[in-house]
């Protein structure tokens, strides 16, 4: 089996589906973030259809954070 293939937790200290989890909770909120700065310019701009695009797409990564949220609490506890 390849290394790509492997469970890297021995190298990290995490399981990788752990890690996967943490990592992806990271970047909901990282992209809930940078979609901010994208309303606004949509906003400055005068185009409120691709604002409201960047809302909807705030809010699915807001509800992807939190799911993975409770996901970790889950796994952290249990």
């Amino acid at each position: 089996m390849s290394s790509a293939h492997q469970e890297s937790g021995e190298v990290t200290g995490t399981k990788d589906a752990d890690y996967n989890l943490i990592w992806f909770v990271e970047q909901c909120l990282s992209n809930a973030l940078r979609l901010e700065t994208y309303i606004a310019d949509a906003e400055r701009a005068g185009d409120s259809e691709l604002a409201d695009l960047f809302r909807r797409a705030q809010a699915e990564s807001r509800k992807g954070a939190e799911q993975g949220k409770q996901y970790l609490r889950q796994r952290m506890v249990g």
